[in-house]
């Protein structure tokens, strides 16, 4: 962990050139990734499961009650992944036309991750078999056992390094991120030091001091995972949870004082309302499901420490 956190703050280093690059290579690899295994898994397949089951069985194995709550806990999965689409937006100072363009790419990038996700997950329950059986694999990665119980082990592999290239992808991608909001926070004067960490390379153009900030803290924060997996756990629901409200904190001002809010030129208009409230409904919820344990009976290993976390 610590050597990809280091490798990511050292591309992350690198002019803005090479970064857009690198950003562009990775939308390109993401989406080929993405394509080529729906065909194989679907291809390759040999017992699908029935339509009927895809869409109507339930495997209540969490203990909960009704059964129809094990649907409620696999949105944690989908909302882990809700949480980088304003990625551009912390890059706007960066971009020509932000007000248009920023907009636009977290548009695209939200309706592109729903439409593609929603559709690779219905591959997946297609084609994962026994779903007890893969909840029991050694390998406690089970989107990486249906690959390899459909593809044998050379395909299982490769779509795995695959997957790990596209997660080390994302990280480059929320440290830049993070820098940036570091740097913002700096320009602000918000952050102890700000005269240090507002400072930007002259060769590469990029937050250098504010990206290895990053890094050095993420290693730090990671080392709890060490002593105790359930606190490590913990810290990252929070961060979910945190990130979500942050979100919804603009949004909520709109919507209680619209009038004093100027439109911009991408704007929603009448229905940016409804949307705006059904944005904070479905936070409201998932956050609900985060602090939840997963399991019932509790033990010390299913107990969500979240919500103790974030009041502390």
């Amino acid at each position: 962990m610590a050597a990809m956190t280091l490798i990511h703050a050292t591309l992350n280093s690198l002019s803005t050139h090479w970064l857009e690059k690198m950003a562009r290579t990775y939308v390109i690899f993401h989406l080929g990734v993405l394509f080529s295994a729906c065909v194989a898994l679907l291809v390759a397949c040999d017992n699908k499961h029935s339509t009927r089951e895809v869409w109507t069985e339930v495997v209540p194995d969490s203990g909960w009650r009704p059964p129809g709550f094990s649907f409620l806990l696999g949105f944690l999965s989908a909302s882990w992944t809700m949480t980088g689409f304003d990625s551009t937006a912390h890059i706007a100072e960066e971009i020509r036309e932000p007000e248009r363009k920023a907009a636009w790419a977290i548009t695209i990038a939200a309706t592109l991750a729903y439409i593609c996700g929603w559709l690779y997950t219905i591959v997946l329950a297609y084609c994962a078999g026994s779903v007890s059986d893969i909840l029991d694999s050694a390998v406690e990665q089970p989107v990486a056992q249906i690959f390899y119980n459909v593809l044998g082990p050379t395909g299982g592999v490769a779509f795995t390094v695959f997957a790990f290239i596209i997660l080390s992808c994302t990280g480059m991608t929320g440290m830049q991120a993070g820098a940036r909001t570091f740097w913002a926070l700096a320009r602000d004067e918000l952050l102890p030091g700000s005269r240090f960490w507002y400072y930007v390379n002259r060769t590469t153009h990029t937050p250098v001091r504010c990206v290895w900030l990053i890094g050095t803290l993420c290693v730090l924060i990671n080392l709890i995972g060490l002593g105790s997996y359930t606190a490590i756990a913990a810290i990252f629901n929070v961060t979910a949870i945190a990130l979500d409200w942050s979100f919804c904190i603009p949004v909520v001002l709109n919507m209680i004082q619209r009038r004093r809010f100027q439109p911009g030129p991408y704007y929603l208009g009448k229905a940016g309302w409804y949307i705006n409230a059904w944005a904070v409904s479905w936070t409201t919820f998932v956050t609900v499901i985060f602090v939840l344990p997963t399991e019932l009976p509790v033990s010390p290993e299913s107990v969500s420490s979240a919500s103790q976390t974030r009041l502390a």
